[in-house]
């Protein structure tokens, strides 16, 4: 289980289906998350939350953003683009969490500088398991940037 200090990690989920958006939620309770999770619905919401654009201004800055791969009107890949190019968002560490395993889509996710590439699992456990290592790995290996 976590530790209360996870708690100061914000996570940015933008993720179109709100099944899996659910299911995010609770393998994260869970892994003993328990900070809000901020979700968007597509890559538009996301980085208008991110821009602080219109009715996000006081929106906080992700820690770390997991990004669909399949969203409506832009896919995952052209929102992390756009991350990645803009000077004030480059810096946060995007995990694109997906079901595709096709190794084109690995290819390209790291070649537009991904920080990694984790496969949604069917099983539910699973599921659980891999989030608290992610969480655990940006808490206590990785060094977050300051927001």
């Amino acid at each position: 289980m976590l530790q209360a200090a996870d708690s100061d990690i914000r996570i940015l989920l933008v993720d179109d289906n709100p099944g899996d958006i659910r299911l995010a939620e609770e393998a994260f309770r869970e892994a003993g998350y328990e900070h809000p999770l901020f979700t968007a619905k597509d890559g538009f919401e996301a980085l208008s939350f991110l821009r602080r654009d219109q009715g996000y201004e006081t929106a906080p800055r992700p820690d770390i953003i997991l990004l669909d791969l399949n969203l409506p009107r832009k896919s995952g890949l052209e929102i992390l683009q756009e991350i990645k190019e803009d000077q004030d968002l480059r810096i946060i560490p995007v995990v694109m969490l997906t079901t595709s395993s096709y190794e084109g889509d690995v290819r390209e996710a790291y070649r537009l500088n991904a920080s990694s590439y984790m496969l949604k699992p069917s099983d539910f456990d699973t599921y659980v398991q891999n989030l608290e290592t992610l969480l655990l790995f940006w808490r206590d290996v990785a060094k977050l940037c300051p927001n």
